[in-house]
């Protein structure tokens, strides 16, 4: 029945993984933690097991805390689908779209269910870690606010603001924000705390000091760059830009990066192999033939990014490397596109109309309203696989095969007559061990076995104990109306 907001100086800063570490930690020492964001905007979203969907940065906080997913924990999701147009979704369904014209002004009326979510959290709890999202300086979104202060004056709710040393000018930043925010704002700011450090953090002294005394707000600590995070899913796409992959005699798995890529992580337990190299391909690149894999990932915007894909030339690359006997592996969106068409006779993606596919599955696929969300469970390739389904698309196999077979009898996906080209509605179906291990010696490779779950639960801890060695908790604790 208390809370604990972190809000960055700007995107990407790491509020993320710090709520997720602070669930963990405070989780050890026998709190009962929930995690909570009022507002997000992604394409990586996580199925509950109610049947709705969260960002996936959420789930990861809700593992952290050893809780069980739940809408609660995200209540207004917004999946940004064009340049200018998102799809809404709240508690966990889809309710329509919003466009810049209309932003706004909608998402005032949804402050009440937010608080809503936020206070059933609150009674089943110790302690709620929120998240804020971007920064609350961007005093421009202010008016209307419910993902930052907007929302943090409505709950009652402390701050503690989170600056990013790595990217350089972080004591303007934590000090810039004070300057610059509105005075009732920054009295709910209670104190800041400094993330991604390198090196020797007594070389920050004075400038941890500097903050201090621009801002009149008190240090909680500076927290180093930690392994860890690199083997924990991320949310943001800003890591796409950031050149993922490298090493030689590896197998290579190449992915291209379409502009509403959604779900990038389904390929984190692949990255994490030691025999395996993941590159994700910018555009303006050709995807590379030395590639073993390709794989094309979930997009929130299918027809547009078939678009853009053959508008690239990766067409000629994906089917050139079918000629020569490479594996292909499509997922949700990247299944789509492997068939003979996309319909979208009722515009849910924009303006209606078809689009051809790449054609190497003999699938047709027309999207519709309904969107299926659900935690599966089957097999494929002769392995054992799980995962979850989050697609509006409605897929029809004429020859094909399926992939798999879910719940016993339910067939998913398709498969062609050799075996190299395959397409499924299963996210996370690579963190399966057995399925992995079975897809890299078809591609002539060997798997390290790993547990995917249980490296991501044991990259928590390590982050956990980190923040209790360079971060003030207790203090931390002590600004909640948490008493024990």
């Amino acid at each position: 029945m208390a809370g604990l907001m972190l809000q960055g100086t700007g995107s990407d800063v790491g509020k993320s993984v710090l709520v997720a570490g602070l669930c963990r930690a405070l989780s050890r020492r026998g709190l009962k933690v929930l995690p909570f964001k009022p507002q997000n905007m992604s394409n990586n979203a996580a199925v509950t097991p109610e049947g709705g969907e969260i960002g996936r940065a959420q789930a990861l906080q809700a593992l952290a805390a050893r809780a069980p997913l739940h809408v609660d924990m995200n209540p207004v999701l917004l999946k940004p689908q064009a340049d200018r147009t998102s799809q809404l979704v709240v508690h966990g369904q889809v309710r329509g779209t919003l466009g810049s014209a209309n932003f706004r002004e909608a998402r005032r009326t949804l402050l009440p269910e937010v608080m809503d979510s936020y206070r059933r959290l609150e009674d089943r709890c110790d302690l709620v870690v929120v998240e804020g999202a971007g920064s609350p300086a961007e005093i421009n979104l202010r008016a209307g606010d419910i993902a930052n202060m907007g929302f943090a004056r409505e709950a009652g709710v402390p701050v503690v603001l989170v600056g990013d040393i790595d990217r350089g000018g972080v004591i303007a930043a934590v000090a810039g924000t004070r300057a610059v925010i509105d005075p009732e704002d920054a009295a709910m700011i209670r104190g800041f705390l400094i993330n991604k450090f390198r090196g020797d953090p007594a070389l920050f002294a004075d400038g941890y000091a500097a903050i201090a005394r621009l801002s009149g707000w008190r240090g909680y600590g500076v927290m180093p760059w930690a392994s860890a995070v690199g083997r924990l899913p991320s949310e943001d796409a800003v890591v796409l830009e950031r050149g993922l992959g490298g090493g030689s005699g590896k197998l290579l798995v190449a992915c291209p990066i379409l502009p509403r890529i959604a779900n990038f992580d389904d390929l984190d337990p692949l990255r994490q192999e030691s025999g395996v190299e993941v590159a994700m391909i910018p555009p303006g690149t050709p995807i590379p033939s030395e590639a073993a894999l390709i794989v094309l990932p979930g997009s929130k915007a299918t027809r547009a990014d078939m678009a853009f894909l053959r508008a690239e030339g990766w067409d000629i690359d994906v089917l050139a490397h079918r000629r020569r006997g490479g594996l292909i592996l499509g997922i949700c969106g990247g299944y789509q596109m492997l068939g003979r068409s996309i319909a979208d006779p009722l515009g849910i993606e924009g303006a209606p109309g078809e689009i051809a596919g790449l054609g190497l599955l003999d699938v047709t696929t027309v999207l519709g309203t309904r969107k299926a969300l659900r935690e599966v469970a089957g097999t494929a390739l002769g392995a054992e696989l799980a995962g979850y389904e989050m697609h509006m698309g409605v897929t029809r196999r004429g020859d094909a095969a399926p992939f798999a077979m879910l719940g016993g009898d339910r067939p998913d996906g398709a498969m062609d007559a050799s075996g190299k080209v395959m397409g499924t509605y299963c996210h996370g179906l690579l963190a399966s061990t057995g399925l992995r291990a079975e897809l890299l010696a078809r591609l002539g490779g060997n798997s390290d076995g790993l547990d995917h779950h249980a490296g991501v639960d044991a990259a928590l801890d390590e982050l956990a104990a980190d923040m209790e060695r360079h971060l003030d908790i207790d203090g931390l604790l002590a600004l909640t109306e948490y008493r024990g």
